[in-house]
């Protein structure tokens, strides 16, 4: 148990742990001390002196040491001056005064003080209605200025620190909460101070600037209007705009966020989203998104949004009359009945191919649909081993929030800093709490700065690093012996097979070691989609060879582009006999299609999805749905009905009732049971900005974790795994490896590449310096990559931390690769 220290505010008693600062001591019992500098997830520097109050301590004999006592209790002295509270941490028998006329003059004075240099400008200003600085000047300030307004000093408007955030210096208060966060919290000191005095202000040490993934977070801290995102930037007011809970679709991490939207006189006066919030959740991602999940949300108003159903004319071959739609409408019913007759038509030959961005209820009614149906049903990934996460996955209890030095975290394979950001965040401040952090993969990662252990392995080799996890050495030894243990596998370097085995072998690794059915033990997926955990609870399957799974086949694609992703894809699908496609936005595989079913955005229907720390999550419709667009488990219940197979269609929560009741780790799960909510610290919230910042609090649900099968208790068989020849590159080739970048040229993402464009680039390869220099190519320089029948141009980055027979393809960049495999590059002609 933690040290009790009771103390006495305002005249109110207050017991807290020891070593918490008097600001945070004061927030538990609802009495707020004015803060600019202060926040309560990073360390107090006391540079604004908004929170000054009287302290009183208990007055101890010079000679014997004891607390000297008057009138039965013990005697207080007040230092002569005004201290501050965030600076000074509670003690047993502390009286605190914040209310006293001299801790009110030191905030007045301090309020007057920094509205000396800064703008009037409230009325235009971003940060107006959710300004602590506005806030707190009509709680505690002076009312009138003695200074005059020409002696204001004057600094930049509209600076860009990046290409996502603008700069104000005018309005810049120094409380340097931007700096310190991304210094702390995210370990990248891409922000600091310049100059000195009334002229310092805030700079970006980094190319390109803010060159951060977290850089909209250090708005939502800003206590003034000095830094806004180029998104949300003049486009509302805060008290003009609805709010909706939701969860972030783009990474399986499952951030909480809230949905600001707003009547929109250009969307013809229907509500559309203004931007995208943080929503406290402290056992998924606090109070911080990463900049992917914060601006990749323009897909949702795209004019590519499927709003009716489409059937394609029966001789596609016939020309067409003016005015002639090779699409015509077709109503929901002829729509659906189109596709169930040929689904009926050939059961035999019947697939459903589902995307892991679908929510629960959709992926249980696409697998009830294939399995009544006689069919098969595969999920849309390029990452295998789902199921062993299954069986030793983590359960109730788990938080990355509480690991700390009785914790071992390997991370395999994995780049989290782009695949899934805030657990980057969350790994690395368990290691900043003494966590066991041991990092395995062939090449650098941000990950490495904040490791205990950095094991470098060639590609291929992944399972031998593993299983060495289990052999006698020091690293072994701080897992193997660690209270409890996570390993998080990616697919970095892999393709379906290799990420199957290495799933195994971590899976082996935590059973043999006993790291299994307890909190924060077990195995966690960086998947590629938000809800692929789901879909392996519910049973899908990765098909070993695609292409030739769809071949000749009914082909039922729900939220995939697989013509959009891979030419092999796009050739398989041309021999299907027939295909059907249900999706947010027109894609090529729309183009392909016979029959065309326009489904609901997230943002647009409610629904759940289970994050990779198996956790189910509830997300709430915010803006009306587009067209006649339906929700895609009703559209798959509507189509089975014309099958003569009965589905929940009508009420998403009675499809999660009868998922609930089907699946073993879904069991005692309600949507009751996902939208409880608990008393998080700290303590954020709309009413006081000032100390946590303009996140949202959770009112609407944190979620509960799956069963896993060894958290049941259930007879847990793994089969130890067998290695298999690692790939190597041959003479005067090069081993293309597949690696995952946050900013891809995926569909959801492009749709913000006006805002996004620096970030996300063209297709590019990595090579290291000497492999360049063999092949007579410069950094910048066009060439041309080949491998497994498929070429494509791509621009040359070096990477020295890489091997020299090795070439990094990004997936989702224009180049399909799915796994490991031989390439050739070459110059373009002309460039070598």
């Amino acid at each position: 148990m933690t040290k009790q220290v009771t103390l006495t505010i305002d005249g109110k008693q207050v017991t807290v742990a020891a070593g918490m600062n008097v600001v945070d001591a004061a927030k538990t019992v609802g009495i707020d001390i004015p803060v600019f500098c202060h926040h309560p997830k990073l360390e107090p520097v006391g540079m604004c002196r908004m929170c000054l109050v009287e302290i009183g301590r208990p007055m101890r004999d010079r000679a014997t040491g004891q607390i000297v006592m008057e009138n039965g209790a013990a005697k207080i002295q007040f230092m002569p001056k005004l201290e501050t509270a965030c600076t000074n941490k509670v003690e047993e028998g502390m009286v605190v005064l914040t209310q006293s006329e001299k801790a009110k003059d030191g905030q007045r004075g301090t309020v007057e003080f920094l509205l000396t240099s800064h703008p009037l400008d409230c009325p235009i200003c971003d940060k107006g209605g959710e300004c602590p600085l506005q806030n707190l000047t009509m709680a505690h300030g002076p009312g009138k200025s003695r200074f005059l307004f020409d002696e204001k000093y004057r600094l930049g408007k509209a600076i860009p620190l990046g290409n996502l955030i603008v700069l104000d210096q005018e309005r810049c208060i120094q409380c340097a909460r931007c700096i310190r966060f991304q210094d702390e919290i995210v370990g990248d000191s891409v922000l600091g101070f310049d100059d000195r005095s009334r002229g310092m202000r805030i700079m970006t040490s980094s190319d390109p600037g803010f060159d951060s993934v977290f850089s909209g977070n250090t708005t939502d801290i800003c206590p003034v209007g000095a830094l806004t995102t180029r998104d949300f930037r003049f486009e509302a007011r805060p008290w003009e705009l609805e709010s909706a809970a939701s969860i972030c679709t783009q990474c399986p991490v499952g951030c909480n966020i809230t949905l600001n939207t707003r009547r929109e006189a250009r969307a013809q006066g229907d509500f559309v989203i203004k931007r995208v919030m943080p929503r406290q959740n402290e056992e998924v991602n606090e109070i911080w998104i990463c900049d992917k999940g914060r601006f990749a949300y323009h897909y949702t108003t795209s004019k590519r949004r499927l709003t009716r159903p489409l059937v394609r004319k029966k001789n596609p071959s016939t020309s067409l009359r003016a005015g002639e739609e090779r699409f015509p409408r077709a109503s929901w019913d002829a729509a659906t009945k189109a596709a169930a007759d040929q689904f009926m038509a050939m059961k035999k030959d019947f697939v459903i191919l589902a995307s892991g961005r679908l929510a629960n209820e959709d992926l249980f009614n696409l697998k009830s649909l294939a399995y009544h149906a006689g069919g098969q049903a595969y999920l849309y990934s390029h990452i295998g081993g789902g199921e062993p996460t299954t069986l030793v996955g983590v359960g109730a209890g788990t938080n990355f929030g509480t690991m700390g030095p009785e914790t071992a975290i390997v991370v395999v394979a994995s780049d989290l800093y782009e695949e899934a950001p805030i657990w980057y965040l969350r790994v690395k401040q368990a290691a900043d709490r003494g966590a066991n952090l041991i990092v395995l993969n062939p090449r650098e990662t941000k990950l490495d700065r904040f490791a205990s252990y950095v094991v470098r392995y060639a590609y291929g080799d992944e399972v031998k690093a593993v299983q060495d996890l289990g052999r006698k050495s020091r690293i072994s030894d701080a897992f193997v012996n660690a209270q409890n243990a996570i390993i998080l596998f990616g697919s970095d370097g892999l393709g379906l097979d290799g990420t199957a085995s290495l799933a195994s072998a971590c899976a082996r690794l935590l059973f043999d070691t006993e790291h299994i059915g307890k909190p924060n033990n077990g195995l966690i997926g960086v998947w590629e989609r938000a809800n692929d955990q789901g879909a392996w609870e519910m049973g899908f399957e990765v098909a070993e060879d695609l292409p030739k799974a769809l071949k000749g086949k009914a082909v039922y694609i729900v939220g995939a582009d697989p013509v959009g992703d891979d030419p092999k894809l796009a050739k398989a699908l041309e021999t299907a006999e027939f295909i059907v496609v249900q999706d947010v936005m027109e894609t090529a595989t729309t183009e392909i299609a016979d029959v065309v079913l326009p489904a609901r955005a997230f943002i647009e229907r409610e629904g759940t999805l289970t994050s990779g720390e198996r956790r189910v999550q509830r997300f709430y419709p915010a803006v009306p749905p587009v067209g006649e667009s339906r929700a895609d488990f009703s559209i798959t219940s509507q189509l089975a009905r014309h099958m003569g197979i009965v589905l929940e269609g009508t009420s998403v929560s009675a499809v999660f009732e009868i998922l609930a009741d089907s699946v073993k780790s879904f069991e005692g799960l309600t949507y009751a049971k996902v939208s409880e909510v608990k008393p998080q610290w700290p303590i954020v919230g709309r009413g006081d900005m000032y100390y946590g910042g303009t996140t949202y609090e959770n009112t609407l649900g944190m979620g509960a974790h799956l069963t896993a099968a060894a958290g049941r208790g259930e007879t847990v068989r793994i089969a130890r795994v067998q290695r298999e020849a690692a790939p190597r590159p041959k003479e005067k080739e090069l081993l293309a490896v597949p690696v995952n970048k946050l900013y891809d040229r995926g569909t959801t993402v492009m749709m913000s590449a006006d805002l996004l464009r620096d970030r996300i680039g063209g297709p590019m390869i990595a090579l290291h310096p000497e492999a360049a220099k063999n092949l007579g190519l410069e950094a910048g320089q066009l060439v041309t990559i080949s491998f497994n029948g498929i070429s494509g141009d791509a621009t040359v980055k070096f990477d020295e931390t890489i091997s020299v027979g090795v070439a990094l393809v990004p997936r989702s960049m224009g180049l399909a690769i799915r796994e490991p495999i031989p390439a050739k590059v070459r110059p373009q002609r002309g460039q070598g």
